[in-house]
C-alpha cells in the first residue's frame, strides 16, 4: 500500500497483511493511529495498493468500531483466521475505478 506523507508529500510504501470482505480490502494497524501510514491516511485518504498482480488506485478510511461493530468484528475474525492475529485499528481500502 502506498500513502502520501502528510509532512513530506512523498510516497510512502509498506507491505501489510490484508483480508477481503464484501468486495473491499481491510488492513489493521497494530499501533493504531501511531503508525505513520495511518497518520498519512488521516490527512489524505487517497492511496494505491496492490493485491497479487493487480494495482488499484483508491481511498482508505478508518473503521469506527463503535459505529460499525459488525464490520469490525467480521474483519477481526477474518484476520485472526488468516494470520492468527486481528487486533488494532481497522482500515478499509476501496478501489476507485
Amino acid at each position: 500500500m502506498t500513502t502520501v506523507g502528510w509532512k513530506s508529500g512523498k510516497q510512502h510504501q509498506i507491505e501489510i497483511w490484508f483480508v477481503e470482505y464484501d468486495k473491499l480490502y481491510y488492513v489493521i494497524s497494530e499501533t493504531r493511529k501511531h503508525a505513520h501510514w495511518v497518520q498519512n491516511i488521516i490527512h489524505e485518504s487517497k492511496v494505491s495498493f496492490s493485491v497479487g498482480e493487480k494495482i488499484f488506485n483508491g481511498s482508505a478510511r478508518i473503521i469506527d468500531e463503535g459505529n460499525e461493530p459488525k464490520l469490525a468484528a467480521e474483519v477481526a475474525k477474518l484476520m485472526a483466521e488468516k494470520y492468527k492475529w486481528g487486533e488494532g485499528l481497522i482500515v478499509e481500502l476501496t478501489a476507485i475505478s
